[in-house]
């Protein structure tokens, strides 16, 4: 398989080097808002002058034809806008900004720009989900970011610390890269937790892929990619606030501000707060619901943007975390330490710095040049019960990137080199199982464009891992366009990551289980293996248009073998959690079917159906992975009125999950084999006035549906069976919350 990447990579250099090509025209069609902001128009109509050779602009306004021999004028045109007539010059990146027409001031034009958005010309198969898309649900932090997208399943890490964690064809969060505008954010200590850390407030959009990755990137991606975007100070409103409560205790505020500062500096300020004070024990087991918790999140960013190309942005974060759970009577000031009652604390301060520098050059739009640059400083303090947990992450990034063209813009290529640094110090009750990473880098990509009908992106990187050596990683992906509305896209690839065990495994401090690390006495981390693994997928996307309205379906499958992985064993014990590398089988398939369609005038539906096949070697026996779903059916109704209601629903059914091993414990706390499947139903309504104020109102969990007992021996929490892992169901009940928005642009 590898010598088949090397071929294929050699292969498309080769041919796109036979090909003869006059060249492309690319560009972007926009208007202004009244505040003079950027909007593209999407389905523009730009052909050249006396033919009929020509494309629709696409999502993000963006279009790429092919040159006429003998013309160079383009007309660009837009119904209810006045259209324009360009003369072409060569080499020139088209700006087009068109102006409405006056004359048609009694025509009312509209165009619902969709909430997630797929771009129809990317080898990669990328989801766009906008802010609009996240005002769907009570979205208060990146993992709850996605209750009404079908591709990414959420849930509990255990029944006492409140966590989320993800997962994408069937793998955990760690193995999905998790990016801020690009930059490696989510990883290593903060794996689980630092999704936390990222206001949904915050987030402009975010772009979801799965599979292998661009390089350009880094080679941890196994199950895919989610990039964040957060609000940009030069285009964001000036200020946004948001107030939000819940039946629970929670309340959470947030203010951004954004303020031009000259002609070329703007800046932003991002504040967020949460605070859950009151202690709540609704199925009486002694254990709080969630743990009483104080947020501070708050984020400065600078911005330039010069006339000559050049680009320049630099910000700080710090993030104060402290969440107390446990049982009701618990007081840390007197009981931590003790067996008076079971208590957990965690505690993180973290900052972080980044910086971002780019030229493009004016004279030859093609080509462009950036250097990305990140630290972090991540302290953690934490115990569970008995148990003591303490760690410090220092990181720090940089990726130089140069991007040009070989001979014109069909052949084009990204190349650069990168590092990567961590050091780790981890202690696990006075058991120090400490590191120090270095991962320098460099890389490759190629990108092959023939008409609109082929794309394909083959990309290679070398790395040298201070720990575990040097490694490749290619990747390819290619997309095949069947007809003007369907398209089919293929991709495989490489992925290797550093396993952070405990803090990938968070869930397990709250447990009686004793954790045995099984690793070869190395200087490798934990004396374990990198986890080292492949992914296959190819997706099918067919847009359509019935009755007048606009629609998509999608098919897509996935596989990702593992060379190595940490296996996780739950089942060897109910008294016992083992860590040791992989010696066998471990893999994971992913079948999706997707359906998108406006049912009538202003009313969306998302419908989808999810199966996995996910299954590891533990021991010698191949099992399911526990705690998986191999069945998720998924519907989403979106509904807007012209004077600004808006009204959701999200149903939810999953199917039954295998539980770990507890066949050795007494009667009183043996599980079944399977859960029970269960349903899930999310509703929102919100109106807005002015489109400055916002009110919204909802209920999560509207059947009520939870999982009984979730907490095995929760009346003996330092006995020999206290589990809270075990968690394959919500864990609390029906949940309204209120809120208000509020904005100057």
């Amino acid at each position: 398989m590898k010598y088949t990447f090397l071929i294929l990579f050699v292969f498309l250099g080769l041919s796109s080097r036979a090909q003869s090509s006059e060249g492309k025209v690319h560009g972007e069609v926009y208007e202004r808002d009244s505040e003079g902001i950027q909007i593209p128009l999407v389905g523009a109509n730009v052909y050249w002058l006396g033919t009929s050779n020509g494309v629709p602009s696409n999502a993000l306004g963006e279009f790429e034809l092919d040159r006429v021999e003998g013309v160079d004028q383009l007309i660009i045109s837009y119904i209810g806008y006045r259209s324009d007539t360009i003369r072409v010059v060569e080499g020139a990146e088209l700006l087009v900004e068109l102006v409405a027409d006056e004359t048609l001031d009694e025509v009312e034009i509209e165009y619902r720009r969709k909430t997630v958005q797929i771009d129809y010309l990317n080898p990669l198969k990328s989801e766009h989900i906008s802010e609009k898309e996240l005002l769907k649900a009570a979205c208060c932090n990146l993992s709850e970011s996605f209750e009404t997208n079908p591709s990414v399943d959420v849930s509990f890490t255990d029944a006492v610390t409140g966590t989320r964690q993800i997962q994408m064809l069937g793998l955990s969060g760690p193995y999905t890269q998790i990016t801020r505008e690009n930059m490696p954010d989510v990883r290593g200590l903060s794996a689980i937790y630092g999704m936390v850390y990222i206001p949904g407030t915050w987030i402009e959009s975010i772009q979801l892929n799965k599979g292998a990755g661009s390089v350009v990137n880094g080679f941890e991606s196994v199950a895919g990619q989610i990039n964040v975007e957060l609000r940009k100070p030069e285009k964001s409103d000036r200020i946004y606030a948001n107030l939000y409560g819940n039946e629970g205790g929670r309340f959470e505020a947030n203010l951004n501000i954004s303020h031009p500062v000259g002609e070329n500096w703007s800046t932003a300020v991002l504040l967020h707060t949460k605070a859950n004070a009151i202690e709540r024990d609704r199925n009486k087991d002694g254990f709080l619901d969630n743990p009483l918790s104080k947020h501070f999140i708050g984020l400065n960013r600078w911005k330039y943007i010069g006339e000559n190309g050049l680009m320049l942005q630099f910000g700080l974060k710090w993030t104060y975390i402290d969440n107390l759970g446990g049982q009701v009577d618990f007081d840390r000031d007197v009981d931590r330490g003790t067996t008076n009652a079971w208590g957990m604390n965690l505690l993180t301060k973290r900052l972080e710095g980044w910086t971002k520098i780019g030229k493009v050059y004016l004279d030859q739009p093609w080509k462009s040049m950036g250097l990305q640059m990140s630290a972090v400083n991540h302290d953690q303090d934490s115990y569970f019960g008995l148990s003591e947990y303490a760690a410090n992450q220092q990181s720090f990034y940089s990726n130089y990137i140069y991007q040009s063209m070989i001979g014109n813009t069909d052949h084009q290529f990204k190349t650069g080199t990168s590092l990567q640094y961590d050091k780790y110090d981890e202690l696990l009750n006075s058991e120090d199982f400490g590191r120090t990473e270095v991962v320098p880098g460099a890389y490759f990509e190629y990108s092959y464009s023939l008409l609109e009908k082929f794309n394909a992106m083959a990309g290679i990187r070398v790395d040298h891992h201070n720990l575990y050596g040097t490694f490749m990683t290619p990747r390819l992906h290619m997309r095949y366009a069947l007809t003007d509305n369907a398209v089919v896209r293929a991709s495989m690839g490489r992925g290797q990551r550093t396993a952070s065990i405990f803090a990938e495994n968070i869930g397990a401090m709250a447990t009686s289980r004793q954790l045995i690390v099984e690793g070869d006495n190395s200087n490798k981390p934990y004396g374990l293996d990198a986890e080292v693994a492949w992914n296959y997928g190819i997706n099918f996307t067919q847009e359509f248009r019935l009755d007048y309205r606009d629609g998509n379906f999608s098919l897509e499958y996935y596989r990702t073998n593992f060379e190595n992985q940490i296996v996780v064993d739950y089942d060897q014990s109910p008294q016992q959690l083992h860590f040791y590398n992989l010696s066998g089988q471990s893999y994971s398939n992913s079948f999706q079917a997707q359906v998108d369609y406006e049912l009538v005038k202003r009313l969306d539906l998302r419908i989808g159906y999810r199966w996995f096949d996910v299954n590891t070697t533990f021991g010698d026996v191949s099992r399911q992975k526990p705690l998986i779903s191999a069945h998720r059916a998924f519907l989403n109704l979106g509904y807007e009125s012209r004077n600004d209601w808006k009204f959701d629903y999200t149903f939810n059914w999953q199917g039954e999950k295998r539980i770990p091993f507890t066949g050795s414990n007494p009667d009183e706390y043996l599980l079944p084999q399977n859960s029970p499947d269960f349903y899930l139903m999310n509703a929102q309504v919100s109106k807005g006035w002015n489109d400055r104020f916002e009110v919204y109102v909802g209920v999560e969990n509207l059947l009520n549906y939870k999982q009984e007992n979730p907490i095995l021996a929760s009346e003996d929490p330092f006995g020999d069976y206290f589990d809270s892992s075990l968690v394959w169901g919500p864990i609390f009940g029906r949940n309204a919350y209120l809120g208000l928005r509020y904005r100057v642009k």
